[in-house]
């Protein structure tokens, strides 16, 4: 499969902060990538660099056969891009800012924005200055829809939508994207929402990448496993093994790409005794923590 998006060896620093070093990722034509990572851990610096808003320190990202530095306007045409904190013309309602929005685009797929519009249940003469933060996003994400792009780069996109409209959106989103073959770069902070919607993940701590794969090869290959000890002082250390690991009291949560028996070996090699070992079934956020770290 083609790639929509390859970046290369990409370095950023906003004065002498670095933000990464050598990041290199690539978005398969027909996939949905998300990317996850605290706050200031640089997603909204990626996407500003891969739409050309933001010039790196070094490397480069190839869109559509274009450098980002330099896109031609017939592959931003190409680009739909719906930015956190979106902003719409709310003096009109939703007929008149899909016909506003439908100059300017040839391709134009009206029944896109009006499909996704029915299941919001806005009353086709609302105005945008009355609907929730949450409608208003959709709104914006049903005008892109309609732009037919090839490449959607969505920036918190179901920011303040309750958890039914959050859950027929993402549904929405990976059945449309699917039947229509488009590629797909997102970010959120609701992580579970993710897990519902995406092919790849790529999870950014500060200066690094810690995992880029396959969500399902994540998933599966990522644990969790719990115990308790009664050794005072836990010689756990973060190394090949142990990915990540904490400890309250006499229980300890140890996380890691490893199998039962080479943690019960590792932990039997410290001389650490424990009971009640036992491996804990994680949802995506729970993963995200675990490898993140919760502060």
């Amino acid at each position: 499969m083609d790639n929509i998006v390859e970046c290369r060896n990409l370095t950023h620093y906003y004065g002498k902060k670095m933000v990464y070093e050598n990041l290199s990722f690539n978005i398969r034509r027909g996939s949905i990538l998300g990317l996850l990572g605290k706050n200031g851990a640089g997603k909204t610096t990626t996407i500003n660099i891969l739409n050309g808003f933001l010039t790196p320190r070094s490397g480069e990202c190839i869109i559509l056969g274009e450098n980002s530095r330099n896109l031609s306007p017939a592959v931003k045409a190409k680009i739909g891009f719906l930015i956190e904190g979106h902003i719409q013309y709310s003096f009109m309602n939703i007929h008149q800012i899909e016909k506003f929005y439908s100059a300017f685009y040839p391709n134009w797929k009206r029944d896109a924005y009006f499909e996704l519009m029915a299941k919001l249940k806005v009353t086709p003469k609302q105005k945008i200055s009355t609907m929730s933060c949450g409608q208003r996003s959709q709104v914006a994400l049903g005008l892109i829809l309609a732009q037919d792009p090839e490449l959607l780069v969505l920036d918190d996109f179901t920011l303040g939508l309750d958890p039914g409209y959050r859950r027929l959106f993402i549904d929405y989103l990976r059945e449309y994207a699917k039947a229509e073959n488009k590629t797909i770069f997102t970010t959120s902070h609701i992580i579970q929402d993710m897990e519902r919607l995406i092919d790849d993940v790529m999870i950014m701590d500060y200066n690094r990448v810690l995992a880029y794969m396959p969500l399902q090869n994540f998933l599966g290959g990522f644990r969790q496993f719990n115990f308790e000890t009664e050794s005072s002082q836990t010689p756990i250390v973060k190394n090949g093994l142990v990915i990540n690991f904490e400890r309250v009291k006499n229980s300890v949560e140890l996380y890691t790409y490893g199998k039962e028996e080479e943690i019960k070996s590792y932990l039997g090699g410290l001389g650490i005794s424990y009971k009640n070992f036992r491996p804990v079934n994680m949802t995506l956020e729970d993963a995200f923590i675990g490898l993140t770290g919760k502060y």
